[in-house]
């Protein structure tokens, strides 16, 4: 199918998993996926194919549900976007919980006009980065101690080379340690954007000294990485890109750190799992992702899905 006519619908519901294997993915921004499959169906439309569903949060969780994905942690990693990931754990307890952070590339933003993005172009800003970083950063603090039922971790915080221009790489990091110091002081895990920035990620956690519990979320690394991260005791956060041919050295990771240092995610609405690379991503589709690993490891899928929810309780607490 051309990318022209692909198929922009929702992929079918999974299996669901046991009664007893049930899961929760741990990196997900379900209140975005509601926007974002909007404009897919109105993109459908303009090329004269079927309309595409769109529906609520509420609809997404019980779809989830469906299937035996439990409950969420969703990320608000915009300044805009804090309360929206607190409001909705405050709405679905249980079922939602929250991770609040300032994105990389949102960083590099804040208070910053004029750092260059890729090959020199500016990167773009809206109202809200003319708050300085130091004021941003004071807010994920503020509504971390007001709503420690809610919060359950500091992220998507990191490096993302590949968005920003060499110009920004030491804004991010320093805004990287902020983050870093942050999770230590509250205890909270840290959850960890790594986008062509290995390097520069591992040498900032090994300096600064990474919180006792970190996460690198849709983890991309090698083998070599995996081995680090074994070392370390940092935790593996798998989404659909895990399921993408020619990224066994992902998979082979799973194997050096151990199922009780991995766990499953969506990062809906992206990073979609095969064969449904393309759509619209939503936390239903965990055990498609889950499925892929336990055929690498040669296990059967709900005895992963027991060891993912494992480690998502050690690390989180919920």
């Amino acid at each position: 199918m051309s990318k022209k006519h692909r198929d922009r619908n929702w992929a079918p519901a999974p299996p669901a998993l046991g009664a007893d294997a049930h899961v929760i993915d741990n990196h997900t921004h379900v209140a975005s996926v509601v926007p974002f499959s909007r404009a897919m169906s109105h993109e459908a439309q303009a090329k004269g194919q079927p309309e595409v569903p769109v529906y609520s949060v509420d609809e997404l969780l019980h779809q989830a549900q469906e299937v035996g994905v439990e409950g969420v942690i969703d990320c608000g990693c915009e300044l805009p976007n804090l309360m929206t990931a607190v409001d909705m754990a405050r709405e679905h307890p249980g079922v939602v919980h929250a991770a609040i952070a300032i994105h990389p590339n949102e960083s590099v933003l804040h208070g910053h006009r004029g750092v260059p993005g890729p090959d020199g172009l500016p990167l773009r800003y809206k109202p809200w980065h003319e708050v300085s970083f130091d004021d941003a950063i004071a807010e994920v603090e503020r509504i971390a101690r007001a709503y420690p039922r809610q919060v359950v971790a500091i992220g998507e915080t990191g490096m993302d080379l590949f968005r920003t221009g060499e110009g920004a790489k030491e804004l991010q990091r320093e805004a990287f340690r902020a983050h870093i110091a942050l999770a230590k002081e509250l205890d909270l895990p840290l959850q960890i954007h790594d986008r062509d920035a290995h390097r520069e990620v591992i040498e900032t956690l090994l300096a600064d000294g990474a919180p006792r519990r970190t996460v690198f979320h849709s983890y991309s690394g090698d083998a070599e990485m995996g081995r680090i991260a074994r070392e370390h005791g940092w935790y593996l956060s798998l989404s659909g890109t895990s399921s993408y041919k020619g990224n066994d050295g992902i998979r082979e990771s799973v194997r050096i750190v151990g199922l009780d240092h991995v766990m499953v995610e969506t990062d809906a609405p992206y990073l979609t799992p095969m064969p449904y690379r393309g759509r619209t991503n939503a936390p239903y589709m965990i055990p498609y992702t889950l499925d892929a690993l336990a055929q690498y490891l040669e296990l059967p899928i709900d005895e992963v899905a027991r060891a993912t929810r494992a480690t998502t309780r050690e690390v989180y607490g919920v």
